[in-house]
């Protein structure tokens, strides 16, 4: 197994305040050794065999070019407690990718990562793979924000670098995040080189360094009812662009409602992902001049709203939400499609 020192490791930023009643509090856990996989074997047993008796948790990210349905997975991230693993998709190929599937698929072993929806879709088009069981930092974030009581719009998402700088979560600066976008920008084939640089290795497990860390600082804050709603909606978030003709019949089934969630006969509000399509040359009326038209739509639905945009599909807009937000979203959608 190639194990790669970095320097990096050794003087990673801390929280200022880590929380000593966590599990996972320790600010050691952020120095740990990075290893890049170009084989199955050199995974760990209980990721490869999931299994009901030993169910874990791990940091998860994909790094890409132009990462999609349409683009290339080069490099798939696993932040276990003690190591992290930089699972090469390059050199590996289909074979190594695919030895990873059961664990993918796997409700034994949870997945945390920020913003699922395009990593999904990269691994269900390109391998087949239907990721479930997901944890998305992302969707957790505006669970605590509402379950708090802070007013959030329908188009503010926290980012990455965001979430990890807020001191509740963790409370750390990610400045080489830019470096690697202008990066990025520069040359979208940056994930596809080898061997490995330094910059890209450190980029890499930085994505899922600190994912554990923040995993166990938000499971504390949640409820039951909006931990419910984290595995539903993250769910949801898995299918989104996982668009296909058989309407998600291949897919897990979506988490049921708990019992104790029941009161009364009542349970809580299930989300519904939608799938609308739009005619040739409508896109615009949607978006709107300067997504005008599409961000008042939003403010107008409590539902989220999404556009496949440049990475596609470009002919669908996708409304995730509860039933009856979903429905006033697609009225008011097609209401721009035949009026225009």
């Amino acid at each position: 197994m190639a194990s790669v020192p970095s320097p990096y490791q050794t003087h990673v930023p801390l929280p200022s305040h880590p929380d000593e009643k966590s599990p996972i509090a320790e600010p050691q856990i952020f120095v740990v050794p990075i290893h890049i996989v170009t084989h199955a074997s050199q995974l760990p047993a209980e990721f490869l065999e999931p299994s009901s008796e030993r169910q874990i948790v791990i940091g998860f990210d994909c790094e890409g070019a132009d990462l999609c349905r349409h683009g290339a997975l080069c490099i798939m991230q696993l932040a276990f407690p003690d190591a992290i693993y930089l699972v090469d998709a390059i050199q590996g190929g289909e074979m190594l990718i695919k030895a990873c599937k059961p664990a993918l698929e796997s409700s034994y072993i949870t997945k945390v990562i920020h913003d699922c929806k395009r990593d999904s879709e990269a691994l269900y088009f390109q391998f087949g793979i239907k990721l479930n069981n997901v944890v998305d930092t992302q969707i957790a974030y505006s669970l605590i924000e509402e379950q708090e009581g802070r007013a959030r719009s329908s188009d503010d998402y926290i980012s990455f670098v965001g979430l990890l700088a807020d001191p509740r979560y963790c409370g750390i600066s990610y400045l080489e995040k830019e470096e690697v976008r202008v990066l990025l920008r520069q040359d979208p084939k940056f994930w596809t080189y080898r061997p490995l640089s330094e910059l890209m290795v450190r980029a890499a497990a930085d994505d899922v360094r600190f994912l554990l860390y923040i995993y166990h600082k938000m499971m504390a804050k949640l409820n039951e009812r909006t931990l419910w709603y984290l595995q539903f909606r993250g769910a949801l978030y898995c299918r989104c662009y996982c668009v296909n003709d058989n309407n998600y019949a291949d897919w897990p089934s979506l988490p049921p409602v708990p019992d104790n969630l029941i009161v009364e006969g009542k349970a809580p509000e299930e989300e519904i992902l939608s799938v609308l399509d739009v005619p040739p040359g409508k896109m615009g009326c949607i978006i709107g001049r300067r997504g005008a038209t599409i961000l008042l739509i939003k403010e107008s639905c409590n539902a989220e709203i999404l556009i496949g945009g440049s990475r596609g599909p470009p002919d669908k807009v996708f409304i995730i939400g509860a039933v009856k937000e979903v429905r006033k979203a697609e009225a008011m959608l097609r209401g721009r499609m035949l009026d225009l």
